[in-house]
C-alpha cells in the first residue's frame, strides 16, 4: 500500500531466491544470443541440465491457476535460430506441451541444433511428420494438422492449443494466456478470428492453385475453376493463428465434414486462412463461434494497407505486407496486449527483440514474486 508497500516488495523481489535466480545475469544473456546460440546448444559437451540453466528456462510451475490448465502450442520453424530460442524460453512452462515443426527444407545444422534442444524437455518434441512448407500453400496448414495429431496422443492433458510461427514473440504472460482463456468470452469457445469471405478475398478458392517448391509459393493453374465447398459450407477468411479446444482438434481430426473440407482445400491459397475460422462457424463443432468475427486478442501486427488507420506506421520495414517491428514499434505492441505479436528479425532489428524479451521476462517474474510475497507470507 502506497510509496512503502512498493519499496518492501522491491525488497522481497531482491531477496527472492526464485526471483535473483531466474533474473540474474539476465542482462548479461542477451548479448549472448547474437552469434553463440548455435554454437553453444551443438556444443555436445553439455548436460541437459547446463544448458536449461544457462539459458535460463524457467522449471516449475508459477501459480496453481496455471499448473491446473496447461496449454499445448505448435510452433512452426524454418530459420533464426536465435528468434526460435528465445521465443520457446519466453513460452516455455513445464507444465504445457509443445509440438515443434521444422521446415522439411530447413538447414541441417539448424535442424540438428533444434534438435538437441528439444531432447532436452520432457515435453517439447519434434513432430512426427515434417512438411515442405511453400508460402500460402496447403504444406503450412498440413504442418499444424501433423501436430495436432501428435498432440492428442500426449499424456498432457491440455486444455487448448495455440499455433505459432518463428518469428512471433510472446506478449501475455503464461499466466495472462490462461487467464484470457479462461474469460467469460472464451471459456469454452475457439478463437478464429474471421469474417464471411469478402469479394476481394475469393479468388483463392475459385481457382486451383499447385505448390511450387522451387519458387516456394502457391501458383495459380489455368483453367477450370474449382467446384463449390463441399456440404455447402459458407467459406470465411480470417488469420491463420487460432486457439482451439481439446475437443474441436477431435472435431477437425474425426468428422468426415472437417475431413471433406481438408480435402477440397488443398489445392486453394493460403487454405490456413479459411480452414480454423470456416470449421469455426459450423454450429455443430465443438467451442464453435458461430457468429463471431474478427474478435479475440490473438496477435499484434502491422499490415501495410492499414497504416494510418489500424496503425501509426511501420518502424522497421514490410515484408509481403507485414511490418518488421523495430524498436520504436513496442510502445504500440505492448499497448495493445495481444498475446504475441508478428514479425521479428534477429538480425534486422535486435534490439526490438531484447527490450520485448526484458519486459515480458520482468513481467512474468513481477507476478510470481507479487504471489509469493502476498500470498505465501
Amino acid at each position: 500500500k502506497g510509496g512503502g508497500g512498493v519499496c518492501i516488495l522491491i525488497h522481497y523481489l531482491k531477496s527472492t531466491l526464485i526471483f535473483s535466480s531466474y533474473y540474474a545475469l539476465f542482462n548479461s544473456l542477451l548479448m549472448f544470443f547474437s552469434l553463440q546460440v548455435g554454437r553453444y546448444i551443438l556444443n555436445s559437451h553439455l548436460q541437459c541440465s547446463e544448458m536449461i540453466r544457462d539459458l535460463h528456462f524457467i522449471t516449475r510451475p508459477l501459480s496453481q491457476d496455471e499448473e491446473t490448465y496447461p496449454l499445448a502450442f505448435i510452433v512452426t520453424v524454418h530459420k533464426d535460430l536465435e528468434l526460435f530460442v528465445r521465443m520457446l524460453r519466453g513460452i516455455y512452462m513445464p507444465q504445457n506441451v509443445y509440438c515443434i515443426h521444422i521446415d522439411a527444407k530447413a538447414p541441417q545444422e539448424y535442424k540438428v541444433a533444434i534438435r538437441r534442444l528439444v531432447e532436452c524437455f520432457h515435453n517439447v518434441f519434434l513432430s512426427s511428420r515434417s512438411e515442405t512448407v511453400t508460402y500460402a500453400g496447403f504444406s503450412r496448414l498440413q504442418a499444424d494438422l501433423n501436430c495436432m495429431k501428435d498432440l492428442v496422443k500426449s499424456k498432457i492433458n491440455w486444455r487448448k492449443v495455440v499455433n505459432l510461427c518463428g518469428q512471433d514473440f510472446p506478449v501475455m504472460s503464461n499466466l495472462e494466456l490462461v487467464q484470457y482463456m479462461q474469460s467469460k468470452e472464451w471459456r469454452d469457445k475457439n478463437m478464429t478470428p474471421g469474417v464471411k469471405q469478402p469479394e476481394s478475398m475469393r479468388y483463392r478458392t475459385q481457382s486451383h492453385y499447385h505448390e511450387n517448391v522451387v519458387l516456394n509459393i502457391a501458383q495459380r493453374m489455368l483453367g477450370q475453376k474449382k467446384a463449390p465447398p463441399p456440404h455447402n459450407l459458407q467459406i470465411y477468411f480470417g488469420t491463420a493463428y487460432y486457439a482451439l479446444t481439446r475437443a474441436f482438434v477431435d472435431f477437425v481430426l474425426d468428422s468426415p465434414k472437417a475431413q471433406d473440407l481438408l480435402e477440397w482445400s488443398k489445392d486453394t491459397f493460403s487454405p490456413d486462412e479459411h480452414y480454423w475460422v470456416t470449421l469455426n462457424h459450423i454450429k455443430e463443432a465443438p467451442g464453435s463461434h458461430a457468429d463471431g468475427g474478427w474478435e479475440g486478442a490473438i496477435r499484434a501486427i502491422k499490415w501495410g494497407d492499414q497504416e494510418g488507420t489500424k496503425h501509426d506506421g511501420c518502424r522497421g520495414h514490410y515484408v509481403r505486407n507485414i511490418c518488421i517491428f523495430g524498436l520504436k514499434d513496442l510502445p504500440w505492441i505492448i499497448n495493445r496486449n495481444d498475446m504475441f505479436a508478428n514479425k521479428f528479425e534477429s538480425n534486422s532489428y535486435p534490439e526490438a527483440l531484447d527490450c520485448l524479451e526484458q519486459w515480458h521476462r520482468n513481467k512474468v517474474l513481477f507476478a510470481l514474486a507479487y504471489w509469493l510475497y502476498f500470498y505465501k507470507t
